[in-house]
């Protein structure tokens, strides 16, 4: 997949089927930003890890992988010193002020509920929407 980059574009979108091979496509949109904008090692590793976990998880958990629906991605990129991601899908949403803690004792052997702590790590900014099937991510660069 190539994605068209105009010189005047600051926007830019994408929607993924709920498959995990979408994560396929993700990739080479944030391989291809990250080759016109000129991304730090560190910023591009951020943004893949918070990308991935974030499709990941509206894949998984928002749509539940019914293929029906749909991930979709906004990126704005704000005088080419910020990049804001807006992750929704179709699901119901979740409560994100209750999750459980990955690094307490009880959870550290647990395989799953690293992703949105993560996130909250790597990323400059970190907003959901109050339905919690819509996330934005900020990163400087």
């Amino acid at each position: 997949m190539q994605i068209e980059f105009s010189n005047n574009t600051s926007l830019y979108t994408l929607q993924l089927a709920s498959r995990i091979d979408s994560i396929t496509i993700l990739e080479n949109f944030i391989d291809q930003l990250s080759e016109k904008y000129g991304f730090s090692d560190e910023l591009y590793a951020n943004v893949l890890t918070c990308l991935t976990e974030a499709v990941v998880n509206a894949i998984v958990h928002g749509n539940r992988e019914d293929s029906d629906k749909k991930v979709y991605i906004n990126l704005e990129i704000i005088e080419e010193k910020r990049l804001v991601f807006t992750i929704s899908d179709e699901g119901g949403g979740f409560d994100f002020n209750n999750l459980l803690d990955p690094t307490a004792p009880e959870n550290l052997e647990k395989l799953c509920g690293r992703g949105i702590f993560i996130i909250k790590k790597l990323a400059d900014q970190c907003i959901f929407n109050s339905k919690g099937n819509e996330l934005e991510l900020h990163f400087k660069f």
